[in-house]
């Protein structure tokens, strides 16, 4: 066997470049699929089925599944791309890619619903920690679910795959490599029990990460509001270009001192540092997405969900327009207009200063007005299920629950579902009080305790806001404050430490809001 140079065999810098664009070349002369496609994976029914790797430039590759078969021709950079047509639930199938005498098989196949679960540190959140875990893993034998965990990373450009394979749900599975993500597996797995069908659910989420990084070019592209951001991405290129013209010259007046210095078995002086790509960072924009969610794309997809905003807390209604872009740029990567999408509302939580002031109600307020503005979206409410003492509440089951509750009602049209708890919709008065109308009522309001409802405020002329009386009247809720004759202004569970009591009768909580009389 052939000998690569180790440690104690010097080697220069020009001749490890040598090296590395030979195998470089000799990868990609290879048929050579990306770690989404692998034995165990899920893809998705009813929808075309888009297939890709690297081959030989001007090879044919052929892709067979099932009674279905697509070919391609690698391109000068070795990229191929087939489309299978849709088809329908089941398996096991296996997937045959062929190029010339190579051939890759792909065993354990199955069809039917895969959704990408991203966001921050509480979609991160593994199985391992969460309420009831042990009972919980134990029970996790769901072999038509299956799990796709990308790990961390970020880049400056979009990367081509990601260091992953997929996991067939098990007690042993589940919690293997510190334990997988809890809210894409309880999510996943309602979705497994109602609709009888294989389950995929690919989680790539980074604890304590901003919105601006996951969002894609297209997605700053698409939303005026965030032009800066735009042109720190258009600048970052020839920024890093740059650099390397700087980089190179130093490089090369480094060599020859530092051979000099190994032939004399001198100390060799350190290499000049080399550049980093200015995207290349969790907080840059564009940054997350590059590294993790690029690779994915055009892998077909029923939908998304999304747990973020902890770190974004501040942003007020920016985080609204950072949102759509976020929302806009997948829909147009992955060629949906109408991909479902559908969230977590931030429980409340007293953590100063994270959240001091306002900064978390105006949060949950941007993050209602997604919602509302934009299509095929829906917010899953958790304040009755977190921790006013921990930023990470251990209920992972009902927030994934939650979550999947809309995709059920929404994306699979269960009529029979209520999919999130009141949200507000008008505001009317009548005399000394005020009438607040509600969407996603249900089969009517209720609270959790009995009492009248809660944390409801509202403000006369100065604004200044005072505890407030309130009444269930049929669907509204009727406020008013003795002290207040004509009141101009209300607001409900606008704290960081807002658990309030209104609910709809399939027990699931309003959501804050605060508003004025017209």
């Amino acid at each position: 066997m052939r000998r690569t140079a180790g440690l104690d065999s010097p080697i220069s810098i020009p001749m490890l470049v040598v090296l590395l664009l030979t195998l470089v070349a000799t990868a990609q002369a290879e048929l050579t699929l990306p770690q989404l496609f692998g034995d165990n994976m899920v893809l998705q029914r009813e929808a075309p089925i888009p297939v890709w790797g690297w081959a030989s430039p001007g090879q044919e590759v052929e892709v067979t599944l099932g009674d279905n078969s697509a070919a391609a021709v690698a391109g000068a950079d070795g990229r191929w791309r087939v489309e299978l047509p849709p088809m329908e639930a089941g398996g096991p199938h296996q997937v045959t890619i062929t190029a010339g005498e190579q051939s890759r098989a792909l065993e354990n196949v199955l069809i039917g619903e895969v959704w990408l679960c991203a966001g921050q540190s509480n979609m991160q959140w593994s199985i391992l920690v969460v309420r009831d875990a042990e009972q919980e893993i134990q029970a996790a034998n769901y072999p038509r679910l299956r799990l796709f965990n990308v790990p961390v990373r970020s880049s400056g450009v979009p990367a081509d795959d990601v260091a992953a394979t997929w996991r067939v749900c098990s007690p042993a599975t589940i919690a293997q490599d510190g334990g997988f993500p809890a809210v894409p597996y309880f999510f996943g797995r309602k979705l497994h029990q109602d609709l009888d069908v294989p389950v995929a659910v690919i989680a790539a989420a980074w604890g304590g990460t901003r919105i601006e990084g996951w969002i894609p070019p297209e997605g700053y592209a698409s939303n005026p509001a965030l032009a800066d951001y735009l042109l720190q991405i258009e600048q970052a290129g020839p920024k890093f270009r740059d650099d390397l013209s700087t980089a190179v010259p130093q490089y090369e007046s480094w060599l020859p001192e530092a051979r000099r210095a190994l032939d004399a078995g001198e100390r060799v002086p350190d290499p000049p540092l080399w550049p980093r790509h200015p995207l290349d960072s969790a907080e840059r924009p564009t940054g997350i997405y590059n590294g993790m969610i690029h690779p994915l794309v055009p892998f077909a997809l029923r939908g998304a969900i999304w747990y973020q905003g902890e770190s974004n807390a501040g942003d007020g209604m920016m985080y609204f327009e950072k949102m759509k872009a976020l929302i806009a740029g997948w829909r147009q990567l992955w060629g949906r207009p109408e991909l479902p999408f559908y969230y977590v509302q931030i429980a409340p939580c007293d953590l100063d200063p994270l959240y001091a002031g306002d900064a978390l109600p105006e949060l949950w307020e941007a993050q209602t007005a997604v919602m509302r503005a934009v299509p095929h979206t829906g917010m899953a409410v958790i304040s009755d299920v977190g921790d006013l003492h921990d930023i990470h509440p251990r209920n992972k089951q009902e927030v994934g629950r939650r979550l999947a509750l809309w995709a059920l009602a929404e994306t699979y049209g269960r009529d029979d579902i209520v999919p999130t708890g009141p949200i507000y919709r008008s505001l009317a008065v009548e005399a000394n009080r005020l009438r607040i109308e509600f969407d996603y009522v249900g089969q009517g309001l209720s609270t959790r305790d009995g009492k009248d409802p809660d944390l409801f405020e509202v403000a006369g002329a100065d604004g200044q806001f005072v505890p407030a009386r309130a009444d269930i009247v049929g669907d509204a809720v009727v406020v008013w404050s003795d002290d207040i004759t004509t009141p101009t202004a209300v607001r409900f569970a606008w704290s960081r430490t807002a658990v309030p009591n209104l609910m709809n009768q399939n027990g699931l909580p309003a959501s804050p809001f605060r508003a004025r009389v017209e």
